[in-house]
């Protein structure tokens, strides 16, 4: 299995990914999917630096063009996005079939706009509809900073947004 956790996490690789995560879903690295990030030259180094674990960075459409090639890679790995818009272009608009179906919704800032559904996790209407299309797709959506503190499914929370 290629892809062995997904997760959305606004601050995409940091230590608790790593280490926490890692030892619920072994992982050999990590695939961060961030136009913004992929192509400032700071956050790349920052990001690759953040663990001991392979790290790639990359855009929506290098991930779409490496896609298969992470599919038959022998190596495990994390896919970690910024936010569930970019989650939803890779699952849903690219089709990407990660031979797994769950997905860990981490840190999302409080912003104006957003919905706050738990501590440090708050999420806009925008990101509602994202949410909605990934778990229409057959994706089970939790809320969880850490696994022990999970707040919730998507579909606890979908009614807030008028789902």
């Amino acid at each position: 299995m290629a892809i062995s956790f997904i997760r959305i996490d606004d601050r995409m690789i940091h230590g608790q990914t790593v280490t926490r995560w890692s030892l619920e879903y072994p992982c050999d690295g990590l695939i961060a999917v961030n136009d913004n990030a992929a192509n400032n030259s700071v956050l790349k180094a920052a990001y690759k630096s953040a663990s001991d674990k392979k790290t790639f960075v990359w855009t929506l459409d290098e991930f779409k063009q490496k896609a298969q090639k992470v599919l038959e890679s022998d190596s495990r790995y994390f896919l970690i996005t910024k936010n569930p818009i970019d989650l939803e272009k890779i699952l849903v608009e690219q089709g990407f079939v990660p031979g797994i179906k769950e997905v860990v919704v981490g840190p999302c800032n409080d912003r104006e706009g957003a919905i706050k559904l738990g501590n440090n996790q708050s999420i806009t209407p925008e990101e509602a509809a994202a949410l909605e299309s990934i778990m229409a797709a057959g994706y089970n959506i939790e809320f969880a900073l850490i696994k022990e503190a999970a707040i919730g499914n998507w579909s606890k929370f979908r009614g807030k947004f008028g789902y």
